[in-house]
């Protein structure tokens, strides 16, 4: 099954955004404009990514360059969601962290062919999904730590070291970062059919290497957002990713 551009795509893109901006008009979200902003990005952007894939596709070290570039453009984006721009090279960490043995189990065991054409998609994936859990986790322990910063000086208090006392603060708050995708783990096929599984069948696969991609994905992804989460919330307690007005709150 192929999806190409075309008149009824065109048709079904405009219906679909126009359906958007009329509820969030009737809603009074005021989002109307951040939304076609939004998909007029979506649009550009992955019309670029189309013309990028297609030329290094062929090329591992070009193929290694983009997933590089999306990693990156990933560690940004989540330090700017985090508070500073400047805490990159934690992310960064944290992130590479879930990534690359992940990454690496998946390539060296064979299941995923050395090839640009399978590595680019799989890494996305993986990526998008660290980005996410590195987000969520670093604001929920940073939130934290701004909320209950008696629960911190209580800690300091019985004699716990800073890290220590940090750790008590944050440790509950960060795997909530996992739950959303435990809870797509637990009802994939029941409730949603996620991307891989979609692609592998829009491109032609059986619905058994359909399945078997996604599963090979999801694990993944398991994988790599708890070892992104619990590097944040140690990086947190030995305060190297911590913004400013949260390390001038804990020293005051």
């Amino acid at each position: 099954m192929d999806i190409e551009p075309g008149l009824p795509v065109a048709l079904a893109l405009a219906g679909l955004l126009a359906l958007a901006i009329g509820v969030h008009r009737w809603a009074g979200y005021g989002l109307e404009r951040s939304a076609l902003v939004a998909a007029a990005r979506a649009m550009a952007q992955l019309s670029v990514i189309a013309l990028v894939i297609g030329a290094v596709v062929g090329s591992l070290w070009l193929t290694a360059l983009l997933v590089l570039v999306m990693f990156a453009v990933a560690v940004l984006t989540t330090s700017r969601r985090v508070g500073d721009v400047r805490l990159a090279g934690p992310a960064a960490l944290a992130m590479g962290a879930g990534l690359v043995p992940v990454l690496a189990i998946i390539l060296v065991t064979g299941s995923v062919p050395l090839e640009g054409i399978a590595i680019i998609p799989v890494a996305g994936i993986v990526i998008g999904n660290t980005m996410s859990a590195h987000t969520l986790s670093a604001r929920r322990a940073l939130d934290a730590l701004r909320d209950e910063a008696s629960q911190y000086e209580a800690g300091l208090s019985v004699g716990l070291l800073p890290t220590q006392a940090i750790r008590e603060v944050v440790h509950d708050r960060v795997p909530e970062a996992l739950i959303p995708d435990l809870d797509k783990l637990r009802t994939t096929g029941l409730v949603t059919l996620p991307g891989a599984f979609i692609g592998v069948m829009l491109g032609g696969g059986s619905p058994v290497q359909a399945a078997t991609a996604q599963v090979l994905v999801l694990f993944g992804i398991l994988a790599a957002q708890v070892i992104t989460v619990a590097l944040v919330e140690r990086l947190v307690a030995a305060r190297v990713l911590m913004p400013d007005d949260v390390r001038e709150q804990l020293i005051a």
